[in-house]
């Protein structure tokens, strides 16, 4: 089967060829040059779900400051803010320098 090099140096698997291997976009894929105009596509196995909850742990878990996340006091609004007083705008000077 042929496909065409794009301008971006992207080539595309053929649809038929990414169906019976059940490809999805996204999946990386290692290349290794063969030769002058011969190279070998190897497309790795996407992770599992549950292999990448437990990298996700993993990384959270391995956090050197724990507890910096103190929640806010919800008892506080925006009513407790001071009422700011504006100017009219028929009150306003013309000034020109």
């Amino acid at each position: 089967m042929t496909t065409i090099l794009s301008a971006d140096g992207l080539i595309e698997i053929p649809e038929i060829f990414r169906k019976e291997d059940a490809l999805q976009a996204g999946q990386t894929c290692d290349i290794e040059r063969l030769g002058h105009g011969d190279y070998r596509v190897r497309i790795t196995e996407p992770p599992s779900a549950s292999q990448t909850k437990e990298r996700i742990i993993d990384l959270l878990l391995r956090c050197p400051v724990k507890g910096f996340y103190t929640p806010t006091d919800r008892a506080e609004t925006t009513d407790d803010l001071p009422t700011l007083n504006f100017v009219p705008v028929s009150l306003w000077v013309s000034w020109t320098p």
